[in-house]
């Protein structure tokens, strides 16, 4: 059943939504080459429970960190652990945080140092995506115009996306109904309407789409071991349009 949201529910998950852009945001300060990730999860940590609130991820299913870490081919669902960073890798953080009874979902993928420009145009390409996702979130629209519009952007410049991972509805519960495929024809899929919120998350390949799972059961990485960038936001369809619940101002 899909759980339409009341704009007091929609407000509260936004209150989530703040406690998560802070915490991506001392991320971003924190990567840099010679940082683990399980020193990143330590930091996402501390920050979540200092505003009160619980790690979205932290034993979901059985996972065992704060946050995912998915660093250069990994696409998503990377455990943080020992891992140090390198001078010229990029970063996919995925961070959720459950606050008053509500979960809000984001990610986003950071250079660490100085990438070389192709991987820079992914990073670029693949945020460029998600705009187009959420501009095409709006009451009369369809599940299909959001999956089309990030496949758009990304195979105009030469790019993939994942296709057996995609966004997914969010509220009460971090996943909820609603399945948020990238990739698809227009005209398709369920209908959005004011109330409906549901996490947007690109994830684009450099090489194929292709994917696989490591021994782990959690780490999902490139078949062909080229780079994957992966963006997300927590979106509330609106009456007129929408809102970003997970909105990061420009740094």
């Amino acid at each position: 059943m899909i759980y339409r949201k009341s704009p007091e529910e929609v407000a509260a998950m936004k209150r989530a939504g703040r406690i998560l852009v802070d915490t991506l945001n001392r991320l971003e300060d924190a990567v840099r080459p010679g940082i683990t990730t399980g020193q990143l999860d330590a930091i996402a940590e501390s920050a979540i429970t200092a505003a009160g609130a619980t790690p979205s991820f932290k034993g979901y299913r059985g996972f065992p960190a704060s946050i995912c870490t998915s660093p250069n081919h990994v696409i998503v669902h990377g455990i943080p652990g020992p891992q140090v960073l390198e001078d010229g890798d990029i970063i996919s953080v995925d961070v959720g945080v459950f606050y008053e009874g509500w979960h809000a979902d984001s990610a986003w993928t950071f250079p660490v140092g100085d990438i070389d420009p192709q991987a820079a145009e992914l990073l670029k390409v693949t945020e460029a995506s998600l705009d187009a996702a959420i501009a095409r979130c709006k009451p009369g629209l369809r599940l299909g115009d959001v999956g089309h519009a990030v496949e758009e952007v990304a195979t105009a410049a030469g790019f993939s996306v994942v296709r057996e991972y995609a966004g997914h509805g969010i509220g009460r519960r971090l996943h909820e109904e609603l399945w948020v495929p990238n990739y698809g024809p227009p005209g398709r899929r369920e209908i959005m309407s004011a109330g409906m919120t549901i996490a947007v998350e690109p994830m684009v390949n450099m090489g194929g789409w292709e994917t696989r799972v490591l021994d782990d059961g959690w780490t999902i990485v490139t078949e062909d071991g080229s780079l994957s960038a992966h963006f997300e936001h927590t979106v509330a369809i609106t009456p007129d349009g929408c809102e970003i619940l997970t909105l990061r101002e420009p740094r």
